[in-house]
């Protein structure tokens, strides 16, 4: 259907486009101030926009119909009469049947797309008046739109992918058209599930919402979490995820695998530097509550000077930021993609926890502060219940927040694929700024009482110590960013009262020697 189309709009917005990144402009007013101009800067920097020559077959373009209309959160728009390389060859030279097909290959190959079209007038590469043929695509976020031979397509990098039959399930899901949630679940209610957990989610209902003579079942199924039939309850997806007592029969993904990595790089195969490797599994609110465990054994405690002259102890990362991000993983990860697991890595400079799944339709790292789209609207519903989450789109923002109260990077949200699409969530410790930071356990290796005698570059050296267990005198000479005999006068004193121990085959220059903390017994013996 070809037609031009007023768009009411003063002369100042048409110009809009040429005042800042049409990137940041939506794609309706794009499509509505579209001239010669503005196609040509589409061309060249704008993903949103397809440019194809006149010469395409209808129904090749049909399959980029079903792209834009897969593609969150705008769509986007179709110039026919661009080539390639941005050259304005236009539409003319096709002919008028073909334009006529054209014109008609979303509703004949795409009939699911939702589109307009009109015709741009442009002077082609020959100098002669013409027109490009351009269409609105709208995305659609109640169903993945495919064409009329069952395929259906999104944009992968600078190319279109067809989506496998798991992919358009995966989706189908995100949007909506398929609830796994409300899928029923093989196992059996109440022998498979942890009636104690029920009872507690149950009682927090009641009492909420002030309700009473209401069996634990009769909630569940208020709650959208199972239905009863025939006197039995039938328990879903969801409810499986949040109280089953081994949801892994049925999500075997349903599990935190936790790795601690030497450095900050992960290692493969026989240079595998995992010091931690271990994996807690069970429903939801179990493996929330163990990885909490697990992480916050692994957070050290630092101490710094602050501005003030004294000494405050903090952790490395704030716990509401990495536990956040452990509760968002598991509430909104695919638990479609039922092998897939949840990691937590931890390396010296960063925490990533990465998720099965990509960002619900119409998420992006940009707008992700602002945006509320629970994959798992149920399990999160359940989780608030039992006072899990916060049920409010407040939850990254505090991530924010907490991470820059502690003078550190805002949280990086990262969609990728590794074998599948993850979300990744970064969190930096700021590890270009460790050498103000002192471990406070290494307070607690020499004595409270010593460690407060000591100089800024004498506990930098055990706080070092602390971590890496020796050091010899050109390390400590970077760390302190003294010169060398400075240094090395500095160790030879803290071995002198029994803090330090030097260990040397008892030559001069001994590009061996280095030095450990002493133990408490030698220091005592010194000090006697």
């Amino acid at each position: 259907m070809s037609h031009s189309m007023s768009t009411g709009r003063h002369p100042e917005q048409t110009a809009l486009p040429f005042l800042r990144k049409s990137e940041l402009i939506p794609a309706d007013d794009l499509y509505a101030g579209a001239d010669e101009a503005l196609l040509k800067r589409l061309a060249g920097e704008d993903r949103r926009f397809e440019r194809k020559p006149a010469g395409i077959h209808a129904q090749v373009l049909g399959d980029y119909f079903s792209v834009l209309a897969n593609s969150a959160p705008d769509g986007g728009l179709i110039a026919i009469g661009v080539d390639d390389d941005g050259t304005f060859s236009g539409c003319l030279r096709a002919g008028l049947k073909q334009i006529n097909e054209l014109e008609r290959a979303g509703d004949v190959y795409c009939p699911d797309a939702r589109f307009e079209s009109k015709h741009v007038p442009i002077r082609n590469a020959q100098g002669e008046d013409d027109f490009v043929l351009l269409f609105r695509v709208r995305y659609r976020q109640d169903k993945v739109v495919e064409t009329v031979r069952g395929e259906a397509f999104v944009r992968h990098g600078e190319s279109k992918k067809r989506l496998t039959d798991d992919e358009k399930r995966e989706l189908r899901i995100a949007k909506r058209e398929v609830d796994l949630e409300q899928e029923d679940c093989p196992l059996s209610y109440p022998d498979d599930f942890e009636l104690d957990l029920v009872h507690e989610f149950a009682e927090n209902f009641r009492s909420a919402a002030n309700i009473a003579n209401t069996d634990d079942r009769e909630i569940l199924e208020m709650r959208r979490l199972g239905h009863i039939r025939n006197s039995r309850f039938i328990a879903n997806i969801a409810c499986a995820a949040v109280f089953a007592k081994d949801p892994c029969g049925i999500i075997p993904g349903c599990k935190i695998r936790f790795l601690r990595f030497d450095g900050t790089q992960e290692g493969t195969g026989a240079k595998f530097n995992a010091i931690k490797d271990f994996v807690v599994e069970g429903n939801v609110p179990s493996i929330i509550r163990q990885a909490e465990r697990a992480v916050e054994s692994q957070i050290r405690d630092f101490t710094r000077l602050g501005a003030d002259g004294k000494f405050f102890t903090a952790p490395e990362y704030p716990k509401e930021a990495w536990l956040e991000a452990i509760v968002n993983a598991c509430v909104h990860r695919s638990y479609n993609l039922k092998n897939m697991n949840i990691f937590v890595k931890m390396f010296d400079d960063r925490l990533e926890i990465e998720s099965p799944g990509g960002f619900p339709p119409l998420v992006t790292p940009e707008n992700i502060y602002d945006m509320h789209e629970p994959r798992n609207p149920k399990l999160m519903d359940a989780l608030f219940a039992l006072r899990l989450v916060q049920c409010a789109h407040e939850g990254t923002r505090r991530m924010r927040d907490t991470m820059r109260s502690m003078n550190l990077p805002p949280p990086e949200f990262l969609q990728r694929e590794v074998g599948g699409v993850v979300v990744r969530v970064t969190l930096r410790n700021n590890i270009a700024a460790r050498k103000i930071f002192l471990d406070s356990d290494a307070a607690k290796l020499v004595g409270e009482a010593i460690f407060k005698t000591l100089t800024q570059d004498e506990r930098q050296v055990i706080n070092y110590l602390a971590e890496h267990e020796a050091v010899n005198v050109s390390e400590a000479q970077r760390l302190t960013g003294r010169s060398w005999p400075f240094v090395k006068q500095m160790l030879a004193s803290l071995a002198a009262k029994g803090i330090l121990q030097h260990t040397h085959n008892g030559r001069s220059r001994d590009q061996r020697a280095f030095f450990t903390l002493a133990t408490s017994k030698s220091r005592r013996g010194r000090r006697g």
